[in-house]
């Protein structure tokens, strides 16, 4: 599995624990964040083709738990988690990021709309 939808992640937040790995840039981790997770903001550095920003925090990320990679709309989270599985990590994407994730949380129509194209495919 390379994505998690949010409907599948939060029901695991009080279970097997992953480690939620958000890499937006740290003002926007301070206006809103999943509980728990950890702010690693590499987002620019990865969205312009630095690798080396991610794999240089590589200290900062356990390896003994499955990693959840978060960005806005999962797009850049994508290549975070392409790079921490070249580095050994069990690693999977937020689908839809922090956008998918307040979709979820409020229900809202997109959310439901985007989650059954994410079923689907």
């Amino acid at each position: 599995m390379t994505k998690i939808r949010p409907d599948e992640l939060a029901p695991r937040l009080d279970g097997d624990d992953p480690f939620l790995l958000d890499i937006r840039p740290a003002e926007k981790y301070r206006h809103g964040h999943i509980d728990g997770s950890h702010n690693v903001p590499v987002y620019d550095d990865l969205r312009a083709g630095d690798d080396d920003a991610l794999e240089r925090r590589l200290d900062e990320i356990p390896r003994d738990r499955e990693v959840v990679t978060v960005c806005k709309m999962g797009f850049v989270a994508k290549r975070a988690t392409r790079v921490l599985d070249e580095n050994g990590y069990e690693a999977v994407t937020l689908a839809g990021g922090m956008s998918g994730w307040r979709g979820y949380q409020n229900g809202s129509l997109g959310y439901r709309l985007r989650s059954l194209v994410w079923k689907l495919f």
